[in-house]
């Protein structure tokens, strides 16, 4: 007998509408726009925010291991979602810039503090924080360590680097800065003076330090250092007042002091910080750490 022929009117099997290749193309776009640097930002921005919002007010060592946790966050963002190196947040010569950020954070603060004091706006009564020296240094370590690290992972980690590789690093620095005074608005004793000096102080001077520096753990120890000295000098920390181991009484124009909103709303130590800021940003031009804005395809 001879072989059968093959029978061609079966059906063909089809892909049917919104089957495999429109779920592919779907899921290509959604990996693209998570893999761009508004999608990265973005999504660190939620899981490093998450994690802090659920650490920074923990009890005893709950604070330090939500910065572990905000790092190894940031780390698998920008490794696997941005897939790009994260050499910001390396471990070797940390501890080099967390005591260089920090000496400069340091300085800055005792030398705006001291400039004030000398024109008449602080004096300072030691109170020893109504208790153990050490517990309150030991609590005031924990909660502005957790603070320095998770804003500057998110303003200087996430957007800056995301917006530079839009815009360039001149018009990241200037959104970060703006959007750091305005995350700032909301706490207590904030003016609109208030928003503005942070802009000009906080904002520009620690984006110019990354810029500077390409490294977080530098900006973690400015930050880290101005926060817990004005708070064991017994001045409020953009508007919060935890316990320190001084008094501070003011005395004259808040323009002069800052008042309630503390030393960041002082001319003094903006004229200082801007001054920093052009100083860092000028060796960050130098090293070739400011980066010009990305032409249109590429």
């Amino acid at each position: 007998m001879g072989t059968a022929a093959p029978d061609t009117t079966a059906p063909t099997p089809s892909t049917p509408e919104g089957g495999h290749g429109d779920r592919g193309a779907r899921d290509g776009r959604l990996g693209r726009a998570v893999r761009s640097p508004l999608g990265w930002m973005l999504t660190g921005t939620v899981g490093v925010g998450l994690v802090s919002g659920l650490t920074a007010t923990g009890p005893g060592p709950v604070p330090v291991l939500g910065v572990v946790a905000a790092v190894a966050v940031y780390r698998l963002v920008g490794q696997r979602v941005a897939r790009r190196p994260v050499p910001e947040v390396a471990r070797r010569g940390a501890g080099r810039e967390l005591l260089l950020g920090g000496g400069i954070g340091l300085g800055f603060v005792l030398a705006a503090a001291f400039l004030i004091t000398l024109l008449g706006g602080y004096s300072f009564s030691w109170t020893g924080g109504g208790g153990s020296v050490l517990s309150l240094v030991g609590g005031a370590v924990a909660l502005q360590v957790g603070a320095a690290v998770s804003e500057e992972l998110l303003f200087r980690g996430l957007a800056l680097q995301a917006l530079e590789q839009l815009w360039g690093s001149r018009a990241a620095l200037a959104v970060t800065s703006l959007f750091f005074g305005v995350a700032h608005l909301g706490t207590p004793g904030a003016t609109a003076w208030g928003g503005l000096s942070i802009v000009l102080e906080a904002g520009a001077l620690l984006g110019a330090a990354f810029l500077w520096r390409r490294s977080i753990w530098f900006v973690v120890g400015l930050h880290f250092a101005w926060n817990t000295a004005e708070q064991l000098l017994g001045i409020p920390v953009s508007g919060h007042a935890p316990e320190g181991l001084f008094a501070v009484t003011t005395h004259g124009s808040t323009f002069l002091t800052g008042g309630g909103f503390g030393l960041e709303a002082s001319v003094v130590p903006v004229l200082i910080a801007l001054a920093l800021a052009a100083r860092m940003f000028v060796l960050a031009r130098r090293d070739g750490g400011v980066k010009a804005r990305r032409r249109a395809g590429r």
